[in-house]
């Protein structure tokens, strides 16, 4: 019985149990998430408003069956679950950027206990450019520059954005399927990588893109002013800047198809180099083996620390999560209506 009544619980249910409890007792708040790596990020935005008074417990929307995903997590907002002590936090996806054209973004948008990423997915915010060589460091223990991870998400964001706009542009419409995601995906992948010539992907990319682009221009002759609108909205109010696209890109192809090949191939380098470094200065060959055994047992796994990786936190859509959680603490999210971001309009590039 103890485990239903889990799965049942709402909003009501726990402002009712925290009244039951003493005075001096926190205030409990349930946050729903996705899937288990989402629990290890929402808890990173939710730490920062714990205090005497509340805290935040972030768990998976049942406890009973094996249940996980968006759609799980907003099956708690259709039911009414939700209020001041039950929220739901998930992946911003398309949702937010195509502003309310289904149901499912209206849900999401409009709702003042449901909480989002802007960025497309919590692997985007792993991704975040200033923070990459970080985790490059932490991974190789080797902190000798060899790439720009800020030059090149930026050249691949620039190379992307406009067939990035026809994207979204579909996907505002009941035609998206003539142009999805994993068309836009297909033609925006990397191919081969060098570290020795790493433009040569980029131009590759935007040589792709262009033509993409062209393909649909000829497609859709009228669609010029509604696109032109809907790239001002992008970067003045919704905060896609053609030097950040890649926040908003899908964020498994981002993480998996750009960003680990491309830190592998970096990582591969640096821990190559620091090896030749300990061969040439060791004095015997058991310190060699004894110093290389030890680097190596010292090196991390890439994929690893990147999920791990916390320089989100500089980023801009990680603020704005931050002033959702403290309006909505604050009580003046009710009523509103969350798809107006007119605040950001400054500023809007994580990297600034």
């Amino acid at each position: 019985m103890a485990t239903k009544l889990k799965d049942n619980i709402s909003s009501g249910y726990m402002e009712a149990a925290n009244r039951l409890n003493s005075k001096k007792s926190r205030r409990k708040i349930i946050a729903y998430v996705e899937s288990y790596d989402d629990v290890f990020f929402w808890r990173t935005v939710f730490q920062q408003f714990e205090n005497e008074k509340r805290f935040f417990e972030v768990m998976l929307p049942s406890h009973h069956r094996l249940e996980r995903g968006k759609k799980s997590v907003l099956m708690r907002l259709l039911a009414r679950n939700t209020g001041r002590d039950l929220i739901c936090c998930v992946d911003a996806d398309y949702d937010y950027l195509i502003q309310g054209a289904t149901e499912a973004s209206r849900k999401m948008l409009n709702s003042p206990y449901v909480f989002h990423t802007y960025a497309y997915a919590i692997e985007n915010l792993q991704c975040f450019a200033p923070s990459l060589r970080t985790v490059v460091v932490a991974v190789t223990l080797n902190d000798r520059e060899i790439f720009d991870f800020n030059e090149f998400m930026t050249k691949f964001s620039e190379a992307i954005f406009p067939l990035f706009v026809w994207s979204v542009w579909h996907y505002r419409r009941p035609i998206y399927t003539e142009f999805t995601i994993s068309d836009f995906n297909k033609v925006i992948e990397l191919g081969g990588f060098s570290l020795d010539d790493p433009m040569k992907s980029i131009r590759r990319i935007q040589h792709k893109a262009y033509v993409r682009v062209g393909e649909l221009q000829r497609k859709h002759p009228d669609a010029k002013e509604s696109y032109l609108a809907l790239k001002k909205e992008l970067i003045e109010k919704l905060g896609v800047t053609p030097q950040t696209t890649y926040l908003y890109i899908q964020g498994h192809h981002l993480f998996e198809k750009l960003v680990l090949p491309v830190m592998g191939k970096v990582c591969s380098r640096l821990i190559r180099d620091r090896e030749i470094e300990i061969r040439r200065q060791s004095i015997h060959n058991t310190q060699m083996r004894n110093e290389l055994s030890c680097y190596s047992h010292s090196t991390q796994d890439i994929e690893q620390m990147l999920k791990k990786n916390l320089g989100y936190v500089m980023s801009q859509p990680f603020r704005r999560i931050l002033a959702d959680v403290e309006a909505f603490l604050n009580g003046s999210r009710e009523g509103t209506v969350v798809a107006d971001n007119s605040a950001f309009q400054e500023g809007i590039s994580p990297q600034a």
